[in-house]
């Protein structure tokens, strides 16, 4: 339970940052957010369930309420506190921003650090014996070393001996080449902590510092490596840590992207065949009976395997199924064609034995090396082949499952999809819905969890985010939702008078129209696009009409392009941006560098994806409504994101104008209305 000198040490604390905040002004629900944070993860709801759900509406200070109340339970609990975030600019925020600040003002004595995958670090056994022109060490990469790599190489290596490069790839200057990066990359299996020569590589210099700090911020996919992993891999145990899931509305995608997996035929079977080489190497280094076994496994399971992913190839190239526009065919309800199940039941079985060969052999040459039976330079290149072959099994292991799961009725199938490109054939699959895979790695693993984000509920409720990532209302997870300080009301929501909705013909044209006509000169304005080739069409009418206001995303970078509209707002000239539903989430424009905001269309995504399309499948065939379960609650949400572009700040005024009648003329659309923040509704006679 939260006690007394514990709700004392959150407020004084609270008084000295927000003391040294300037301008900071005092908000009920900042206030109520910090107290039921703490009192979620002191256990005062549910003791075994520490979970909250809070969607927290912008301005209310969601990051400042999570350290206040997350950082001092943690330490009082001895857990550490884990912010993972969707994006790299909430990262960069909590780490050179609001941590640093909170350090400094506050009581607390705490450490914290960013947490990045083994990828991001170099070897540092690699970087000081690679030779960049050694065949050995450059089998297995696909890309031929360039003029200019060993300088590069030199420059990373002598940069590192004097300290002033960390191995730390995003902080080298210049972006690394990956053909060079993956040469010097760490990797779980030949990067060690447990060889001597591996101790003080930059991940495992990492990682001690993850174990020490009190604070880690990590990113969503970061989270869910280490969680697949069993969790405490990367970072520390789950039962051992407070989660804070900032940008929470992310995570039910992410997880799922995460989980997918998919297999190019011709590649896999090219690689199978260079499985030989393993033993050889194995055999030339390792004197030891014990190789021999799992080098013959290995070689039939790999021979089996590639006989049976030729028979797959034969079949699509015989019975080629009728692909869509982007070379795609989707098995309906994830159901493979049964003349190739057979062909995977037995890929599954051999890629097993196989992987099980490879790992043998890696184990047999670490305790080898162990022993010191062999020396390290022999062993090494082993070790890195080994990793290579078993990361490739590993994903074919996870393809094969999925394919072959068995179909409970009341669990939702698989996608199951091929790509046809350059007459090579790719299977591919992805689970619809993930929420019993967070239970099992992550509700039910953690200490606790803090989900948070401006936008969980759609249409007014949770239920939508709660199927996604498998909550319920009776679990004890707590649910929690904050209204924005912002003074909506003072904000008109126009909507326009269309003759033509975006379904109908001359519905472009009207609409490029009234966007000319609702351009404010000498101001910020923001139109958002439904898809690329309406803008594009849109630009190209404009462009005579706007020369030098008109900023299309995609024509420069998306930092260039904002550096020019504020710019051009600072300068009091008329700038127009034009951006699709990526500019709807995290663009920030407050005050003056927008004050109108056009939306052209309803954000309805098009269910053209092969996992889209197997999820309205699915539910059309559970007798639902996938229009009514998954497009209007996913439009409700993009709606509310794009709607929040125009007031970023409690002083910031203007306009928001949109342009499709579906809003007022179809019954879902008052439903849309009534999920938006309280503006001032004007619907245009």
């Amino acid at each position: 339970m939260l006690s007394d000198s514990l709700k004392k040490e959150i407020r004084t604390n609270y008084e000295l940052i927000t003391q040294a905040l300037p301008q900071f002004k005092a908000r009920k629900a900042q206030n109520y957010l910090v107290a039921e944070i703490a009192k979620v993860l002191a256990g005062n709801y549910d003791k075994s369930r520490r979970i909250l759900v809070a969607e927290a509406g912008t301005g209310i200070g969601k990051s400042l309420a999570y350290i206040l109340a997350g950082l001092p339970v943690a330490l009082r609990l001895n857990k550490k506190l884990v912010i993972s975030t969707a994006t790299v600019t909430l990262q960069e925020q909590l780490i050179s921003k609001e941590l640093p600040f909170f350090l400094q003002h506050s009581d607390y004595k705490f450490t914290f650090t960013l947490a990045k995958g083994r990828q991001r670090y170099c070897c540092e056994h690699k970087l000081l014996n690679l030779q960049a022109n050694d065949p050995e060490q450059t089998l297995l990469f696909t890309e031929k070393p360039q003029i200019g790599d060993s300088e590069l190489l030199a420059k990373l290596k002598n940069a590192y001996l004097d300290g002033k490069w960390n191995g730390d790839q995003d902080s080298w200057p210049t972006p690394i080449p990956r053909r060079i990066w993956q040469q010097i990359i760490s990797d779980k299996h030949s990067c060690k902590k447990a060889l001597a020569n591996h101790r003080q590589c930059p991940f495992h210099r990492a990682r001690d510092n993850i174990n020490k700090a009190d604070v880690i911020v990590v990113n969503h996919a970061l989270l869910l490596a280490d969680l697949e992993l069993g969790g405490g891999v990367i970072l520390p145990d789950p039962d051992a840590c407070f989660y804070v899931l900032d940008e929470a509305h992310h995570l039910p995608k992410i997880s799922r992207d995460f989980s997918s997996a998919n297999v190019n035929i011709k590649t896999s079977q090219d690689w199978l065949k260079k499985i030989k080489q393993v033993s050889t190497h194995v055999n030339r280094v390792v004197h030891r009976q014990t190789t021999i076994t799992p080098g013959i496994n290995m070689l039939e399971s790999a021979n089996e395997m590639v006989n049976d992913l030729k028979s797959i190839e034969l079949y699509f190239r015989n019975n080629p199924p009728n692909y869509n526009k982007s070379n795609q065919y989707r098995f309906s309800m994830g159901e493979v064609p049964q003349p190739i199940v057979n062909a995977l039941i037995s890929l599954k079985e051999e890629t097993k034995k196989c992987l099980s060969a490879v790992n043998k052999l890696s184990n047999i040459t670490s305790e080898e090396l162990k022993d010191a039976s062999i020396k390290l330079s022999d062993a090494e290149p082993i070790l890195i082949e080994t990793g290579f072959y078993i990361q490739r099994l590993e994903n074919l292991a996870a393809l094969w499952k999925m394919l072959l799961k068995d179909r409970a009725t009341n669990q939702a199938p698989i996608a199951a999809w091929i790509n046809n490109e350059n007459d090579g054939f790719t299977l591919c699959a992805s689970p619809l819905e993930v929420g019993g895979l967070l239970e099992y790695m992550l509700w039910s693993q953690a200490a606790g969890v803090i989900l948070c984000s401006a936008t969980l509920t759609s249409l007014n409720s949770f239920d939508y985010f709660m199927r996604q990532a498998g909550l319920k209302n009776n679990d004890g997870t707590q649910y929690l939702r904050l209204k924005s300080p912002f003074d909506y009301p003072a904000i008109s929501l126009n909507v326009a008078k269309m003759k033509y909705d975006p379904t109908e013909k001359g519905f472009d044209n009207e609409l490029i129209d009234n966007i000319a006509q609702r351009v404010e000169d000498k101001a910020g304005n923001l139109v958002l696009f439904a898809s690329y080739w309406q803008m594009n069409l849109a630009a190209d009418k404009l462009r005579r009409k706007f020369p030098t206001s008109l900023l299309v995303q995609g024509e420069t970078s998306r930092t260039k392009m904002i550096t020019t509209h504020k710019k051009n707002c600072d300068q009091g000239l008329t700038s127009i941006l034009f951006g699709t539903g990526s500019l709807a989430e995290g663009l920030d424009l407050p005050g003056h560098y927008l004050t109108n905001l056009m939306i052209t269309k309803l954000p309805f995504a098009v269910p053209d994806s092969p996992v889209e399309e197997a999820h309205a499948e699915w539910i059309t065939s559970k007798g639902g409504n996938p229009f009514m379960q998954i497009t209007i609650p996913e439009a409700s949400k993009k709606l509310i994101q794009s709607c929040g572009r125009l007031i970023r700040k409690e002083e910031d005024t203007g306009k928001i104008t949109i342009l499709d009648k579906r809003v007022i003329t179809k019954r879902y659309g008052k439903s849309l209305i009534d999920a938006l923040p309280p503006f001032a509704l004007n619907v245009e006679k």
